[in-house]
C-alpha cells in the first residue's frame, strides 16, 4: 500500500461545488461523493478537517449588494456555511464516518464551539473535522477561515477542491489558450492576481510557510491521489 505524503490535512471545499449546477441548494449524489473522497483518504491514516463554504445559500457580499448591511450579511453567510457543514456531517454519520462540527459563532445545539485543542484531539482520534462558521467575523472570506484553521491545527497542507484541474493564467472555460501552472510560489501568485483564493488567505498561507494544492475534486479518487503525493493539480508553495 502506497504511504500518504500527509498526515493531517485541511480540505477547502467551495459551497457551490456541494449543489453542482443543480436547482437544489445540496445535492445529495455530491455529498456522498464527497464523504466517499473524504473517507478513503481517512482510510489511509491521514487526518483530515474541512472547511466548507456557503456560497451555493448565500455569500455576503451578494447580500451586502442586495442592501443588507455587510456585518449583518457576512453573518448570514457563516450561517450558509453551518448549514452546509450539518449537511455534510449527517451523510459522513450514515456512513459511519466519525466526525465533529466545530463552529466559529455559537450554536451549542447544533456544533461545539471551535476549540483548536478539542480539533487536533478530535483528529488524533480519527475524526474528521468539519470547520464552520468562518472566522467568526465578517469581512473574512472562508478561504481566510481555510488558511487560519489550518495554521491553527498544524495542518500540513490546504488543498483547495475546485471544478478545474489547478491554476491556469487565464480562465479555461472561457480561453481554450489558457496555460496551466504545475508549481507556482505564494508571491507569484499574489503578483500575478491570480484569484484561485483570495488574498488574504494566500498572504497568510505565505507568512505561515503553509503549502496549497488547487485540484479537481470532482474527479474521482483526486483527493486520495493528491494526498499520496502524485502530481495532481497546481502546487502553490513558498
Amino acid at each position: 500500500m502506497e504511504k500518504p505524503r500527509y498526515k493531517r490535512v485541511l480540505l477547502k471545499i467551495s459551497g457551490e461545488a456541494l449543489s453542482a449546477e443543480s436547482r437544489s441548494t445540496v445535492n445529495g449524489e455530491v455529498l456522498d461523493n464527497l464523504a466517499h473522497e473524504i473517507r478513503q483518504v481517512a482510510d489511509l491514516g491521514v487526518q483530515v478537517a474541512v472547511v466548507v463554504g456557503g456560497g451555493n445559500i448565500l455569500r455576503g457580499v451578494q447580500a451586502s449588494a442586495a442592501g443588507v448591511d455587510r456585518v449583518s450579511a457576512d453573518h448570514i453567510g457563516m450561517l450558509a456555511t453551518v448549514i452546509n457543514s450539518l449537511a455534510l456531517q449527517d451523510v459522513m454519520e450514515r456512513k459511519g464516518i466519525p466526525v465533529r462540527v466545530q463552529s466559529a459563532i455559537a450554536v451549542e445545539r447544533m456544533a461545539e464551539p471551535f476549540s483548536p485543542k478539542q480539533a487536533i484531539g478530535h483528529l488524533e482520534k480519527g475524526r474528521i473535522v468539519l470547520f464552520a462558521g468562518g472566522t467568526g467575523n465578517p469581512y473574512f472570506t472562508t478561504d481566510t477561515a481555510a488558511a487560519l484553521r489550518a495554521a491553527e491545527v498544524a495542518a500540513e497542507v490546504i488543498l483547495k477542491g475546485t471544478k478545474v484541474d489547478g491554476v491556469y493564467d487565464g480562465d479555461p472555460m472561457k480561453d481554450p489558450k489558457a496555460q496551466k501552472f504545475d508549481e507556482l510560489t505564494h508571491m507569484e501568485l499574489l503578483r500575478r492576481n491570480l484569484r484561485v483564493m483570495d488574498l488574504t488567505a494566500v498572504s497568510l498561507c505565505m507568512d505561515t510557510g503553509l503549502p496549497i494544492i488547487v485540484f479537481d475534486l470532482t474527479t474521482q479518487d483526486n483527493l486520495k491521489k493528491v494526498v499520496l503525493g502524485r502530481k495532481v493539480g497546481t502546487l502553490i508553495r513558498g
